[in-house]
């Protein structure tokens, strides 16, 4: 019988290998994190290709340690995510040890359980989940990782901590102001920016300055809604701005000027520019 540290082995090496990654320290955190203390005893309920979920025949860890989205409350298409996104995700966001992050949307607590041990021990993770349920069983679940709190509220209108990461696993039409003034210079944020039908992407806004951010798309992303950071007026446009096909253009965010002709997108109070910062 394979061992579960096995499995976990081979899933981490599986998840690191479909993202593109080799980074030795994701692996390790897809490897040592137990994927089972966050989303329950099995059988488990994984997506199938039409939207739709179908049930593992047993409790066996071997079903839940591939690369599958395994529901936490499927009436509500609460979902913990696709390893392969997450690791691809997490790789970008270059996370060193002592960095304090922000994870939005932290579900049970597996990705922030992640993103702890990318962390380290000297690191910082403040998580925040908006549905109680899930609130209570992130606390319960990520108890042994001295280094975390759960937040049960929203993370899009009060203020968050001074931060180096801020992880978003919900879909936004917006980047709030909370989370773009909470990153330090050199800070990092990570959302899915998406339409209200279709394909959206991973944004990855960096904070270069004091007033300056860079930004580019990391992939095509879709999730389930945030709460807060959403427009279903934004979502229409942003619908059309993606079908232009031309998203991989985008170079910086800008905040509080006037778009110009390199506008991909604008929002109120801010716009996504193919041109850089410093052009």
């Amino acid at each position: 019988m394979v061992s579960p540290a096995d499995l976990r082995s081979y899933y981490a090496r599986l998840v690191a290998g479909k993202a593109g990654t080799n980074d030795p320290k994701l692996i390790e955190a897809f490897a040592t994190i137990e994927r089972e203390r966050f989303v329950g005893p099995g059988p488990w309920k994984v997506t199938d290709f039409t939207g739709g979920y179908i049930d593992t025949p047993s409790d066996d860890l071997a079903y839940l340690y591939q690369d599958v989205v395994v529901a936490l409350i499927p009436e509500r298409r609460l979902n913990n995510g696709e390893p392969q996104l997450h690791a691809r995700c997490l790789a970008v966001l270059q996370i060193k040890s002592g960095e304090t992050a922000v994870h939005i949307g932290c579900g049970t607590g597996y990705y922030t359980a992640i993103l702890a041990h990318l962390v380290g021990p000297t690191g910082t993770v403040i998580a925040y989940e908006i549905v109680p349920d899930l609130a209570a069983k992130a606390a319960t679940n990520l108890a042994p990782w001295p280094n975390v709190s759960v937040e049960a509220k929203s993370a899009t209108a009060d203020s968050l901590p001074a931060c180096d990461i801020v992880y978003v696993s919900a879909g936004a039409t917006r980047p709030p102001d909370a989370w773009l003034d909470a990153l330090r210079t050199g800070g990092r944020l990570l959302f899915p920016l998406t339409p209200n039908v279709g394909l959206g992407g991973m944004l990855l806004v960096t904070r270069t300055t004091a007033s300056d951010f860079d930004a580019r798309f990391v992939q095509p992303a879709t999730f389930i809604y945030c709460e807060g950071a959403r427009d279903s007026g934004e979502g229409d446009a942003l619908a059309r701005a993606f079908a232009l096909g031309t998203w991989r253009q985008v170079k910086s965010l800008r905040r509080r000027t006037p778009p110009d002709e390199s506008c991909w997108y604008a929002g109120e109070g801010w716009w996504l520019s193919t041109r850089s910062n410093a052009a």
